[in-house]
C-alpha cells in the first residue's frame, strides 16, 4: 500500500483520552504508511529511565508536563512519523501549537464507558489511581474534549471497528482531504 502520496504526508499525531487506542491504532497506521511509530509517553520513559507513575510521584504532574513538552517539541520537529501522545498532552498551549502546526492531528474520540473498560486494570495510569476512576475519566474528558477538538484536523470515533480498521479509516480520511 506504500506510495509516493504517503511520503508527502506530514507527521500524523494521535490525540485523545487514555484508553482511546492511540498506541494500538498508531502502530497500525505507521505500518500502513511505512513509517516509524513513537509514543510520547514511552519516549519520556526512555529518555528519563523512569516510569510515568514514578515521575508523577517524585515530580508531580507539573514535572511530568515539563518533560512531556520537551518530548513533544522534539518529536514534532522530526519527519515521517506517526506519534501517539499522552492523554493530557493537549493541556499545554505549546503542545497544541506544535501538534497543529507541524502535522496532521487526529482526535480519537472515545466515550467514557469504553475508556473505563480499556483502562480499569492498568496500574500505569497515575490519574486513575483514585476511588472513582469512571468519574475521573468523565471529568478529564469534559475538560479535555474541547482541547482535543481545537487541535484536531479530524475526529475519528473509536467505538466501532478494530484498531487496524480505524487506521485504514484514518488513512482514507486524510487522503480524501489532502
Amino acid at each position: 500500500m506504500l506510495g509516493k502520496e504517503f511520503k508527502a504526508l506530514p507527521n500524523i499525531y494521535l490525540v485523545g483520552p487514555m484508553g482511546a487506542g492511540k498506541t494500538t491504532v498508531g502502530r497500525h497506521l505507521a505500518e500502513l504508511l511505512g513509517r516509524e511509530f513513537l509514543d510520547s509517553d514511552h519516549e519520556i520513559e526512555r529518555k528519563t529511565g523512569a516510569s510515568i507513575p514514578w515521575i508523577f510521584e517524585k515530580e508531580g504532574e507539573l514535572g511530568f508536563r515539563a518533560r512531556e513538552k520537551a518530548v513533544i517539541n522534539d518529536l514534532t520537529s522530526r519527519t515521517q512519523l506517526v506519534v501517539a501522545t499522552g492523554g493530557g498532552a493537549v493541556t499545554q498551549t505549546e503542545n497544541r501549537q506544535y501538534l497543529k502546526q507541524r502535522g496532521i492531528v487526529i482526535y480519537l474520540y472515545t466515550p467514557v464507558e469504553l475508556q473505563l473498560q480499556r483502562t480499569y486494570r492498568d496500574k500505569n495510569r497515575p490519574l486513575l489511581q483514585v476511588e472513582n476512576p469512571e468519574q475521573r475519566l468523565a471529568d478529564l474528558l469534559k475538560m479535555r474534549d474541547p482541547l482535543y477538538r481545537e487541535v484536531a484536523h479530524y475526529v475519528v470515533e473509536t467505538n466501532q471497528g478494530a484498531a487496524r480498521d480505524l487506521a485504514q479509516q484514518i488513512l482514507r480520511v486524510i487522503l480524501t482531504e489532502e
